[in-house]
């Protein structure tokens, strides 16, 4: 996994989000150096005496299918609608919790949320 502090992590969590929503569009050998460094935590020098090749190559691959991942999302915005989705069905709940227990849509309105959520869940496995 990349090192380094917050930053890294945060770039860690995106990159694998990413991989969640387009890993079907990436090549055999982008999906798997990604899921190796990325998910599986290999090291750069792991991956390249896995695959026979440079570590820098190996750097080289992983950095351009990042690219290709951030160009994915740039056009087709799937995470950006996902994490919007998220937020909404987080403030909706946050309004229904806060109606009284008496309140004769309460218990509907939070089956409705709790179903968007599933729903925006299985979309993206």
């Amino acid at each position: 996994m990349t090192s380094g502090g917050p930053d890294a992590l945060d770039k860690t969590n995106r990159i694998n989000l990413l991989f969640d929503f387009y890993e079907p569009l990436l090549t055999d050998k982008q999906r798997t150096f990604l899921m190796q460094y990325f998910i599986e935590d290999f090291s750069l020098g792991e991956i390249a005496a896995d695959f026979g090749i440079s570590r820098q190559a190996v750097y080289e691959h992983i950095k351009r299918a990042q690219t290709v991942l951030e160009g994915y999302e740039a056009k087709l915005g799937l995470l950006t609608r996902h994490e919007t989705l998220r937020r909404a069905m987080d403030g909706l709940e946050a309004c229904v919790k806060a109606l009284p227990d008496d309140s004769r849509h309460k218990s509907e309105l939070l089956g409705i949320a709790e179903s968007l959520r599933q729903a925006e869940q299985t979309r993206i496995k």
